[in-house]
Protein backbone atom coordinates (compact mmCIF):
# COMPACT_ATOMS: atom_id res chain seq x y z
CA UNK A 1 0.00 0.00 0.00
CA UNK A 2 1.35 3.39 -1.01
CA UNK A 3 2.32 5.69 1.86
CA UNK A 4 1.38 9.32 1.29
CA UNK A 5 2.60 12.16 3.46
CA UNK A 6 1.20 15.68 3.17
CA UNK A 7 3.49 18.24 4.77
CA UNK A 8 1.59 21.48 5.45
CA UNK A 9 2.61 24.76 6.98
CA UNK A 10 -0.14 25.91 9.31
CA UNK A 11 -3.01 24.09 10.92
CA UNK A 12 -6.67 24.04 10.05
CA UNK A 13 -8.76 26.21 12.33
CA UNK A 14 -12.04 26.41 10.47
CA UNK A 15 -14.41 23.50 11.04
CA UNK A 16 -15.47 23.33 7.40
CA UNK A 17 -11.85 22.65 6.40
CA UNK A 18 -11.26 20.10 9.16
CA UNK A 19 -14.51 18.29 8.34
CA UNK A 20 -13.70 18.14 4.63
CA UNK A 21 -10.17 16.86 5.29
CA UNK A 22 -11.45 14.25 7.74
CA UNK A 23 -13.91 12.97 5.13
CA UNK A 24 -11.20 12.58 2.48
CA UNK A 25 -8.79 11.03 5.00
CA UNK A 26 -11.48 8.44 5.80
CA UNK A 27 -12.11 7.73 2.11
CA UNK A 28 -8.39 7.47 1.35
CA UNK A 29 -7.82 4.87 4.08
CA UNK A 30 -9.11 2.23 1.62
CA UNK A 31 -6.35 3.07 -0.88
CA UNK A 32 -3.25 4.29 0.94
CA UNK A 33 -1.65 5.02 4.27
CA UNK A 34 -2.04 8.78 4.72
CA UNK A 35 -0.10 10.94 7.14
CA UNK A 36 -0.59 14.68 7.60
CA UNK A 37 2.33 16.65 9.06
CA UNK A 38 1.39 20.14 10.24
CA UNK A 39 4.23 22.57 10.82
CA UNK A 40 4.15 25.95 12.51
CA UNK A 41 4.73 28.94 10.27
CA UNK A 42 8.48 29.48 10.00
CA UNK A 43 9.37 25.91 10.99
CA UNK A 44 11.88 24.19 8.70
CA UNK A 45 10.21 21.92 6.15
CA UNK A 46 13.14 19.87 4.84
CA UNK A 47 13.63 17.69 7.96
CA UNK A 48 10.01 16.51 7.64
CA UNK A 49 10.26 15.26 4.05
CA UNK A 50 10.50 11.45 3.97
CA UNK A 51 13.90 10.51 2.53
CA UNK A 52 12.73 7.69 0.27
CA UNK A 53 9.54 9.39 -0.94
CA UNK A 54 8.89 10.92 -4.31
CA UNK A 55 8.41 14.56 -3.31
CA UNK A 56 6.01 16.99 -4.96
CA UNK A 57 6.03 20.72 -4.19
CA UNK A 58 2.74 22.49 -4.76
CA UNK A 59 3.54 25.84 -6.34
CA UNK A 60 1.91 28.14 -8.87
CA UNK A 61 4.81 27.90 -11.33
CA UNK A 62 4.71 24.10 -11.37
CA UNK A 63 3.48 21.72 -14.05
CA UNK A 64 -0.28 21.46 -14.44
CA UNK A 65 -1.85 17.99 -14.71
CA UNK A 66 -5.34 16.73 -15.30
CA UNK A 67 -6.88 14.41 -12.72
CA UNK A 68 -6.21 11.50 -15.09
CA UNK A 69 -2.55 12.48 -15.45
CA UNK A 70 -2.15 12.67 -11.66
CA UNK A 71 -3.78 9.23 -11.36
CA UNK A 72 -1.36 7.86 -13.97
CA UNK A 73 1.60 9.41 -12.11
CA UNK A 74 0.50 7.82 -8.82
CA UNK A 75 -0.29 4.48 -10.43
CA UNK A 76 3.19 4.20 -11.95
CA UNK A 77 5.08 4.78 -8.68
CA UNK A 78 5.04 1.19 -7.34
CA UNK A 79 6.27 -0.26 -10.64
CA UNK A 80 9.20 2.19 -10.37
CA UNK A 81 10.03 0.82 -6.91
CA UNK A 82 8.58 3.82 -5.10
CA UNK A 83 6.28 3.13 -2.15
CA UNK A 84 6.18 6.62 -0.62
CA UNK A 85 4.82 9.88 -1.99
CA UNK A 86 5.02 13.27 -0.30
CA UNK A 87 3.19 16.46 -1.18
CA UNK A 88 4.37 19.78 0.29
CA UNK A 89 2.06 22.76 0.84
CA UNK A 90 3.70 25.99 1.94
CA UNK A 91 2.38 28.88 3.97
CA UNK A 92 0.65 31.97 2.61
CA UNK A 93 3.94 33.06 1.00
CA UNK A 94 4.62 29.73 -0.71
CA UNK A 95 7.67 27.49 -0.52
CA UNK A 96 11.33 28.46 -0.46
CA UNK A 97 13.52 27.67 -3.45
CA UNK A 98 15.45 25.29 -1.18
CA UNK A 99 12.33 23.21 -0.52
CA UNK A 100 11.27 23.29 -4.17
CA UNK A 101 14.75 22.15 -5.22
CA UNK A 102 14.55 19.19 -2.80
CA UNK A 103 11.39 17.98 -4.54
CA UNK A 104 11.18 15.77 -7.61
CA UNK A 105 8.27 17.64 -9.17
CA UNK A 106 6.69 21.06 -8.94
CA UNK A 107 2.94 20.77 -9.37
CA UNK A 108 0.44 23.57 -9.95
CA UNK A 109 -3.28 23.04 -9.55
CA UNK A 110 -4.02 26.29 -11.37
CA UNK A 111 -2.56 29.60 -12.41
CA UNK A 112 -4.76 31.02 -9.67
CA UNK A 113 -3.59 31.32 -6.08
CA UNK A 114 -5.51 29.43 -3.37
CA UNK A 115 -5.38 29.82 0.42
CA UNK A 116 -3.00 27.17 1.77
CA UNK A 117 -5.69 25.78 4.08
CA UNK A 118 -8.11 25.30 1.19
CA UNK A 119 -5.29 23.77 -0.86
CA UNK A 120 -5.09 20.89 1.62
CA UNK A 121 -8.75 20.05 0.98
CA UNK A 122 -8.29 20.34 -2.79
CA UNK A 123 -5.17 18.14 -2.68
CA UNK A 124 -6.83 15.41 -0.62
CA UNK A 125 -9.83 15.44 -2.95
CA UNK A 126 -7.58 15.08 -5.99
CA UNK A 127 -5.62 12.24 -4.40
CA UNK A 128 -8.91 10.49 -3.66
CA UNK A 129 -10.09 11.15 -7.23
CA UNK A 130 -6.82 9.71 -8.55
CA UNK A 131 -7.32 6.48 -6.62
CA UNK A 132 -10.90 6.15 -7.83
CA UNK A 133 -9.68 6.61 -11.42
CA UNK A 134 -6.97 4.00 -10.87
CA UNK A 135 -9.51 1.56 -9.43
CA UNK A 136 -12.25 2.22 -11.99
CA UNK A 137 -14.62 3.80 -9.50
CA UNK A 138 -17.59 5.97 -10.43
CA UNK A 139 -16.59 9.01 -8.32
CA UNK A 140 -14.66 10.62 -11.19
CA UNK A 141 -17.55 10.50 -13.65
Amino acid sequence: MLEITVVCVGNLKERFFTDACAEYEKRLSAFCKLRIVELKDGAPILPHLPQRARKIALCVEGKQMSSEELADYIERLPSSGISELCFVIGAFDGLSEEVKAACDLRLSFSKMTFPHRLMRVILLEQIYRAFTIINGGKYHK
